[in-house]
């Protein structure tokens, strides 16, 4: 498998998990978040990532969730399903479970908490990939695994059989754009494009789109790319400005949030604008209350007025 076997492109939500108040998973919640990204034209759905919450979920949980995301989005978008865990084991066994299902394909960082060398790096890819023949998106996550995945391990992991894919989070943009580079004609590679220097690098030397958490910005990343794709680059340029105006006023160079925790900002701001994001389950915490007018406010801002209830509701 390579680039050319999955349609891979353009923006996609990482999704979060819905929990209710007391944490249980809320399976309407999660089905009607799935169906609200169909319906906003997003061009495919990263579940169990790491805004999926997957470290608070039970083996059971993390089927479910898959499960519920393939048979909502019922084929009419790409869905890959995250696989991260701390062993080669039970990533395998995560990936056989969601090919099994019907997943388009699964996402594994590095194993979390180990810090593993280059060698190491490269080799679990390769364990994991070739037991597995599902297509594979790997993904590097400095600020959650603690190790930066290199350009040429990279270039490496896209001459493995099963991966079509790299998701870089470093928040290196030159970093990230020296990786696209080595590995775009082999594999589809998501990052952070939708800017002019994105944009003007991407149509030059390569990049598919972006993977952003959780999908606050699909009004503006959706048409972004269906402009870029038409070839109507100053439609997109407009669409790249409302588009970064809502990042700088929501997240951190670095990629935390400017007002709780990034999983637990993304929720409080999916119900102020009245999407079924649903609670955060602990480690994680809710936003704190008073942060609540300057998270709407900020919203607003970036052109997103927060949810006005009718009487029915």
């Amino acid at each position: 498998m390579e680039r050319n076997d999955v349609p891979w492109r353009g923006y996609w939500p990482a999704a979060p998990t819905p929990y209710t108040a007391d944490g249980r998973l809320d399976q309407d919640g999660l089905a009607e978040m799935i169906s609200m990204y169909v319906d906003q034209g997003v061009h495919g759905v990263l579940i169990n990532g790491t805004t999926g919450e997957w470290f608070s979920q039970t083996r059971t949980e993390r089927r479910t969730v898959a499960e519920i995301a393939v048979a909502t989005v019922a084929g009419r978008i790409p869905v890959v399903i995250g696989c991260t865990s701390y062993t080669p084991a039970e990533t395998i066994d995560l990936a056989e479970e969601v090919k099994a299902i019907g997943a388009d394909g699964a996402l594994t960082t590095p194993p979390p908490y180990a810090h593993p060398s280059q060698a190491e790096i490269y080799a679990f890819y390769e364990t994991v990939t070739t037991a597995v023949e599902i297509p594979w998106m790997a993904y590097n996550w400095p600020r959650g695994t603690a190790v930066d995945i290199s350009v040429e391990t990279a270039s490496r992991l896209a001459d493995l059989p099963n991966v079509v894919a790299i998701k870089d989070s470093t928040g290196d943009e030159l970093k990230c754009m020296a990786t696209v580079e080595a590995v775009a004609d082999r594999v589809r590679a998501f990052g952070r494009f939708i800017h002019p220097r994105g944009m003007a690098f991407m149509l030059g030397v390569g990049g598919d789109g972006n993977i952003d958490g959780g999908g606050l910005g699909a009004p503006f990343a959706v048409p972004y790319y269906d402009a870029v794709f038409a070839g109507d680059l100053d439609a997109a340029r407009g669409f790249g400005k409302q588009y970064e105006q809502l990042v700088s006023l929501l997240v951190n160079a670095d990629y935390s949030s400017k007002f709780a925790s990034p999983t637990s900002q993304l929720k409080a701001a999916m119900n102020i604008l009245g999407q079924p994001g649903g609670e955060v389950r602990p480690p994680l915490l809710p936003m704190a209350e008073e942060n609540r007018a300057d998270l709407a406010h900020a919203l607003g801002r970036a052109g997103l007025p927060p949810h006005q209830p009718t009487h029915k509701e």
